[in-house]
């Protein structure tokens, strides 16, 4: 696509009032996260006139703030990669991972359909990908996984193209970020962590470390757009050029039917109220109900909302809506929520900072995770789905919750922990605040954990047995490939997740199982078409992103398989909500 520039003072922000009462789309597209700007951008393809409604201030939703990979197989750029790989192999995985915990019709449609809307997008908008050499399926040891290929990420972006709109991007979680809210992807962790040790990496980093410092002056904020900023952006710039409307800070008060079928929504925007019609259809894509008042209680019971790192505009409130228009839930799921091991600290402003323990710390070497009681109780190395479910099965027996992720020294210096960055220095404010528990021996560090110190110490004596030996036969630490490439390539013993805690002080930081997304959502068919109670399809209703049931049963067979999907049928429910339009 040909670059284009929009004013530092354009953005495409409309505001209510200059709707008229009952002006008319094609479709309307509640939730600007990922899946709902991609289905919003795979109707302005078609040439369907969109409106794209958000309730916060910002667009992307918790995409924003993740990695931004997507899952899909058989993408032209995974199979270059991975030429081996097949849309059958895909399928066998996802009926082994998922099993009857969702329809395999749903499954289906997802793998014989993604590669062809990651297609549409590389050849006609300026979302595209690049894929990684190594980005294995979480649950590698099942039939039909690969280690590369299915994994595709966001090229960075540059966020000076959007002009005005950049201040629309959510900004990035700030502990995710370095020198002052540089984003940073894994090729740059890399070159800024040998900074002092090659040259290419010391030109790499200072090139990247100077244009921060300008985008600082001039635009207030980084410019320089990776992971999933950078396919916000991207999808951003490419509704930019097709002029779709867009509403921010904008509530959803109903969704009005004409006997079976959806026929306008009711919007609000500050004192501005607009009732629109709709001729295609409603595509639900608001994020699903983790932060709704009710729901997330019954759903997601122990679980505090303050150990949720999703983004703010996840409230259920649309999905009530849908509800309330006939939709319903899907159930059966492994369970009703994404999970992540996460810590908190209180920022200085007052707010919470909540950080994913994805790969970086807690299945390296030199590291383990015990209860309250001082004893191990998972595979540390596992997916970080896998260990937030674990922590609060666990939590049902033993004191599990918070769990501690305990580190020595040499292990602490070499990979950071949690929001302590790598190197082993600037430990003052987090031991001040009690992000950070410190102490010269195990013993010590028991008793300030108030936890028994000869069974630590026998736990971790134990483990450091295991390490030297290279096999964890009580959980089997790093078995798996998927488990091995998250440890340390570069570790000297024989495996890479492995190594004992022997150099003191010693480190501690407590873990919640924190939900990073919702599983459970609305029961949908294969054109992401809402279903009501009596399996009937709501006519002009339809579902994507966390606002779906997932395809994949409550399960996390793969890194992205939220935005995958979530971007797949957003393409599939923009496709018929277009054409129901076009039949109106």
């Amino acid at each position: 696509m040909n670059a284009k520039t929009f004013a530092k003072d354009h953005t495409p922000n409309t505001a209510l009032s200059q709707l008229s009462e009952d002006e008319s789309f094609d479709v309307v597209v509640i939730g600007a996260g990922g899946a709902g700007m991609s289905s919003a951008l795979f109707a302005t393809l078609k040439g369907a006139r969109v409106l794209l409604v958000e309730s916060t201030e910002y667009l992307g939703g918790t995409t924003a703030l993740s990695a931004g990979t997507t899952w899909v197989p058989g993408t032209d750029k995974g199979l270059k990669v991975e030429p081996r790989d097949t849309l059958e192999r895909a399928k066998t995985f996802l009926n082994n991972a998922v099993g009857e915990r969702a329809e395999q019709a749903l499954r289906d449609a997802f793998i014989d359909n993604g590669h062809k809307a990651i297609a549409l997008l590389e050849a006609q908008t300026d979302v595209n990908y690049q894929v990684r050499a190594l980005h294995p399926d979480y649950l590698s040891e099942l039939e039909g996984s690969v280690l590369r290929g299915r994994a595709i990420e966001p090229i960075p972006f540059d966020g000076r193209l959007l002009g005005g709109a950049l201040k629309l991007i959510r900004p990035p979680i700030p502990e995710f970020t370095v020198l002052g809210g540089m984003m940073v992807d894994r090729d740059d962790i890399a070159n800024l962590l040998k900074l002092t040790q090659s040259w290419s990496a010391f030109v790499y980093a200072t090139r990247i470390i100077v244009r921060h410092a300008m985008d600082k002056l001039l635009w207030g904020r980084g410019t320089r757009l990776v992971m999933g900023n950078a396919l916000i952006a991207r999808l951003l710039y490419s509704l930019m050029q097709r002029n779709a409307t867009l509403l921010t800070q904008t509530k959803v008060e109903n969704i009005v039917k004409k006997g079976d079928a959806v026929h306008s929504v009711v919007l609000s925007q500050g004192n501005v109220k607009r009732t629109v019609r709709v001729k295609g259809g409603v595509v639900m894509a608001s994020g699903g109900f983790n932060r709704h008042p009710t729901k997330r209680a019954e759903m997601l019971p122990g679980a505090d909302v303050t150990w949720c790192p999703g983004a703010p505009g996840h409230t259920g409130a649309a999905q009530d809506l849908a509800l309330a228009a006939g939709a319903r839930f899907g159930e059966g799921g492994l369970s009703n929520a994404f999970w992540a091991p996460v810590s908190t600290r209180q920022r200085a402003d007052g707010t919470t900072a909540v950080f994913p323990h994805f790969v970086m710390d807690r299945g390296k070497p030199g590291m383990i995770t015990v209860n309250q009681n001082g004893q191990r109780f998972l595979n540390e190395s596992t997916s970080y789905h896998l260990f937030g479910i674990a922590m609060q099965e666990a939590h049902q027996h033993t004191p599990s919750v918070p769990s501690w992720l305990i580190a020595d020294a040499a292990a602490l210096k070499r990979y950071g922990m949690g929001m302590v960055r790598p190197g082993g220095g600037g430990l003052a404010p987090f031991l001040a605040d009690g992000y950070l528990t410190q102490a010269d021996s195990l013993g010590e560090l028991a008793q300030k954990l108030n936890m028994r110190a000869d069974v630590l110490q026998a736990t971790v004596a134990a483990f450091n047995e295991s390490a030297i030996k290279g096999k964890d036969s009580v959980f089997q630490r790093g078995t798996t490939d998927y488990q091995r490439a998250n440890g340390d390539a570069l570790w000297d013993g024989p495996n890479p997740c492995l190594g004992a805690l022997t150099q003191g002080p010693f480190y501690a930081v407590r873990l919640y199982p924190g939900d990073i997304g919702a599983a459970t959502g609305l029961l949908t068919d294969v054109h992401a078409r809402a279903i009501d109670g009596y399996g009937h399809i709501i006519p002009g209703l339809y579902a994507c992103g966390n606002d779906m049931h997932s395809i994949m049963g409550g399960t996390y067979p793969g890194p992205g398989i939220t935005i995958g999907p979530g971007l797949t049928f957003g393409y599939l429910a923009a496709e018929h909500a277009v054409e129901r339009a076009r039949q109106s």
